[in-house]
């Protein structure tokens, strides 16, 4: 069997250090805060390609179909998410948190009748004038769509603290191993984005 490794873009752990942390005034507040960002409903549903879609497509494929990874893009609505105080959602002096996406990346190993996807961001999340202790989850999805039907789809609940006097706190979040059928003429394309009602 032959293998192709694409390396176009291609990431590594040690490539999300230089991303930075600013903006924001840390203060302490106990409120609950409310969550908004995003698509006001998930356009997806967790789910992997199945057996049967990987066998039916891998017998027919050649290993040299796919020169390059499929493109990577943050989804519509999904760039940044916002954290505020209870009863104070879209006041700017009552937000707590906001995530942002600095940048995203991927790269694959092509091979008979599979593109496997290794694809990863980094992001910051930024204290607001609200900002209290303790951790915050951001929720984060990735998905593939193939044809514009997703065949891999995941959310991740990404635990940060920041702890003062910093004022942001990176994060980076990889997925691995992704294995996306591929005969030949799909149209396939890596979404990743903040989903915090999916």
């Amino acid at each position: 069997m032959s293998v192709r490794v694409v390396t176009k873009n291609l990431f590594g752990r040690a490539s999300f250090a230089g991303a930075t942390a600013i903006v924001g005034a840390l203060l302490l507040s106990g409120c609950v805060g409310s969550f908004t960002g995003g698509e006001s409903e998930s356009k997806y549903i967790n789910r992997s390609a199945s057996e049967t879609e990987i066998a039916s497509s891998a017998p027919s494929a050649l290993p040299i179909i796919a020169s390059e990874c499929p493109e990577i893009k943050i989804r519509p609505g999904g760039e940044s998410f916002a954290i505020y105080s209870k009863g104070r959602s879209g006041d700017p002096k009552g937000l707590r948190y906001q995530a942002v996406i600095d940048k995203q990346s991927r790269n694959c190993i092509v091979s008979n009748g599979l593109i496997t996807v290794k694809m990863g961001v980094v992001g910051r999340l930024l204290a607001g004038p609200q900002a209290g202790s303790g951790a915050v989850d951001v929720p984060l999805r990735f998905a593939v769509e193939r044809d514009e039907m997703a065949v891999f789809s995941e959310k991740y609940n990404i635990p940060i603290t920041i702890t003062p006097p910093n004022q942001g706190e990176e994060f980076v979040k990889v997925v691995e191993n992704v294995a996306i059928p591929y005969v030949g003429g799909e149209q396939i394309t890596i979404w990743v984005g903040f989903d915090p009602k999916g």
